[in-house]
């Protein structure tokens, strides 16, 4: 069973270095490929105020977060609750490089230890729609994500996008499904009785052009399924 951790935080500003802290965690669950709806999420104290342009983007005042438990008094749970999964993360760097300052503040050792391997969604993005908008905006409206309901940025909501834009971005060909109706369809078949003049068949072939854009298809559809594309498949071993 392949155990995925969808991670997303909220922090008081963009550099942990400038004393910055994490001020929400969320966490979405996948389980094979599969969301569990066993989610993580709290608020944390930060025992600071947030920065203007990050308050404007998250909305969690420094009075909303005062009652709020600090990160001391989360980071066990955090850790029983990510340990040996696989997290998959938005521009990684920056959400570990704030949780990794949190935990060289305890004395503990890097997240990295905890789990196994960080999936940057990011970095996948860019291979697959490079020269593109790759936000997390972006990439809803490329994968019909809704996300209207985002008004402000949260760790959970932003988490529950990812995730679902993340299966989306790597199913690949199991994106490519076939509905089968329950009720069964009624096939009415005609016969024809053709002439021996109707027995010529013109076969259309395709132009260099439409060669070239079958082609470009193919090439976006491996990248997307990592290789398992299995036309293109049929045709590199014609050749």
């Amino acid at each position: 069973m392949k155990r995925q951790i969808v991670l997303d935080t909220e922090t008081t500003g963009l550099n942990p270095r400038l004393g910055n802290r994490v001020i929400e965690i969320g966490c979405v669950e996948l389980s094979n490929r599969k969301l569990t709806g066993n989610n993580f999420h709290r608020y944390i104290n930060p025992e600071r105020d947030s920065e203007e342009g990050a308050l404007a983007v998250h909305g969690l005042t420094t009075e909303f977060l005062s009652d709020k438990p600090t990160f001391p008094q989360i980071v066990d749970e955090f850790l029983e609750f990510v340990r040996g999964a696989e997290l998959v993360i938005h521009n990684a760097p920056f959400d570990m490089g704030f949780l990794n300052a949190e935990f060289e503040r305890l004395g503990l050792s890097k997240l990295e230890v905890y789990v196994d391997g960080v999936i940057d969604t990011l970095v996948q993005a860019k291979e697959l729609h490079p020269g593109k908008r790759n936000s997390l905006d972006a990439l809803c409206d490329r994968y019909e994500v809704s996300n209207s309901h985002r008004k402000l940025h949260g760790a959970l909501l932003d988490a529950e996008l990812l995730a679902d834009v993340f299966l989306a971005m790597s199913r690949g060909q199991n994106s490519f499904s076939i509905e089968i109706n329950e009720e069964p369809s009624i096939v009415i078949v005609e016969t024809i009785e053709l002439d021996e003049t109707d027995r010529d068949v013109l076969v259309q072939y395709a132009d260099p052009h439409e060669q070239s854009e079958h082609g470009a298809l193919l090439q976006d559809i491996g990248k997307a399924s990592q290789g398992a594309c299995i036309w293109q498949l049929g045709i590199n071993n014609e050749n």
